[in-house]
């Protein structure tokens, strides 16, 4: 055994640094808090947003838009996706169960809009949420039928 290999036990030396434990830590004083000020403070809590006094970027930034809560989501459905449904399927009537059951609509509580995009050649009934004029027309035109749940 040699002066120079000695070490000391596992555990019994402190991995980090102790403030404020004196000049001669070399951490003492200020304990690295620097001088004066809030943050130098105990008990001093960081306010989320807080930019020392200056006007905070939340409150900088101007307000815009408008959420509108009564507003209502729709899951757009078109002619030619019915018309697939319609000849893959066998359907004269499609409700939104079929939709769900085909995969073209996720969600138990999805509204559905049938939109006018595509052809539609079967005569078929159909029920969903919402319809726009062109939908219903294209539908009622080949004497299917068209009721809004």
């Amino acid at each position: 055994m040699k002066l120079h290999s000695l070490k000391p036990v596992a555990g019994s030396t402190h991995s980090r640094r102790r403030i404020g434990r004196g000049p001669g830590s070399g951490l003492g004083g200020t304990s690295t808090r620097g001088h004066k000020g809030a943050k130098a403070r105990s008990g001093y809590k960081n306010k989320v947003g807080f930019e020392g006094g200056q006007m905070p970027l939340q409150r900088r930034v101007p307000k815009s838009g408008f959420k509108n809560i009564n507003h209502k989501e729709y899951f757009p459905v078109n002619l030619d996706v019915l018309q697939r449904l319609a000849e893959t399927n066998g359907l004269t009537k499609i409700g939104i169960a079929d939709l769900r059951d085909a995969k073209v609509v996720r969600g138990k509580d999805t509204l559905v809009k049938v939109l006018g995009n595509g052809e539609l050649k079967a005569k078929i009934e159909v029920e969903a949420n919402a319809f726009s004029k062109s939908a219903e027309e294209a539908i009622k035109a080949l004497g299917g039928n068209t009721t809004i749940i």
